[in-house]
């Protein structure tokens, strides 16, 4: 396992270029990829520019999430999937090896069971792509209420329904964000993503506030992994590690907590909760990000 560095769920508005240097003197050893603006300065100065710094440092692309939306029409989807084609081919060529997507909650145009045939229809179809490149696919859910009010249908809200459409999957490069406030606050837990032996892609450590119920929670109340334990991000890590996991943790508190925070703070913050959790799990943190096992 490694910590790798996510600059959305910490407020962090920045460039690849700019996360460097604060990432390396806070003991990350890969970084969320942004491939849309990559792919767009790799076109405007060329790839070798566009890298350059990546490769200087000892920090690696450890995942993007995916530049396309998988709701609305037919016609949308397939000129997304066709600018996904080149942007695959760019990560693979950077050696970022997963992608995720986290899936809507609620849908306005089809009912759940609609939805189920068409998302097993486009996740197919994204995973087959990103599979001719080598890249495995994460899917994950939100628990929280905040985007489904006054949408007009459910979609998939907790695991048991993300297993559910998983299982109408048959690409191998298949597998499941796991992200730990959502599991909670749907009344879950990493075990049974454990049990149910899915594929971890990428891991997202949060805790939550003490005297907060998972049916009260909204996303406003992520905290960094380890603020009150409530979560329990110390056993999901050594569970993870037994299954043989070694890809990326990523610290997914919410942006709003760090307000006025300098970029340099807020990444030793997040880079010492995960450390913090990396020693009492006896894990210790890959010198180096791994390329996915396949």
């Amino acid at each position: 396992m490694f910590k790798c560095l996510s600059p959305a769920p910490l407020g962090l508005n920045a460039s690849l270029n700019d996360l460097i240097e604060p990432a390396l003197s806070h003991g990350f050893k890969s970084l969320e990829l942004d491939i849309g603006a990559f792919a767009e300065q790799a076109h405007q100065a060329g790839l070798p520019v566009a890298r350059r710094l990546i490769d200087s440092a000892s920090l690696k692309p450890a995942y993007f999430r995916l530049p396309m939306s998988l709701a609305g029409d037919d016609k949308a989807f397939a000129a997304g999937l066709g600018a996904l084609a080149g942007q695959a081919k760019l990560a693979k060529e950077l050696g970022c090896t997963r992608s995720i997507v986290v899936l809507d909650p609620a849908d306005d145009e089809r009912p759940l069971h609609q939805n189920f045939v068409v998302y097993q229809q486009r996740l197919t179809a994204v995973a087959k792509l990103l599979g001719e490149h080598g890249i495995d696919l994460g899917v994950g859910f939100t628990a929280t209420p905040e985007d489904r009010a006054g949408r007009a249908f459910e979609f998939i809200r907790n695991f048991d329904a993300l297993k559910l459409l998983l299982g109408m999957i048959s690409e191998k490069n298949v597998g499941v964000v796991i992200d730990l406030f959502e599991l909670w606050a749907c009344d879950s837990a990493y075990q049974a993503v454990v049990e149910a032996g899915l594929k971890p892609v990428v891991i997202f450590v949060a805790d939550a506030p003490e005297g907060v119920s998972p049916d009260d929670a909204v996303q406003t109340q992520r905290l960094l992994p380890g603020e009150t334990g409530l979560i329990d991000t110390v056993g999901a890590l050594q569970s993870f590690a037994a299954a043989g996991y070694d890809g990326p943790v990523v610290a997914a508190p919410h942006p709003t907590r760090f307000q006025g925070v300098p970029r340099s703070q807020v990444c030793k913050l997040a880079g010492d909760k995960l450390e913090e959790s990396f020693k009492a799990a006896g894990i210790k943190p890959a010198r180096k990000a791994a390329l996915l096992q396949r």
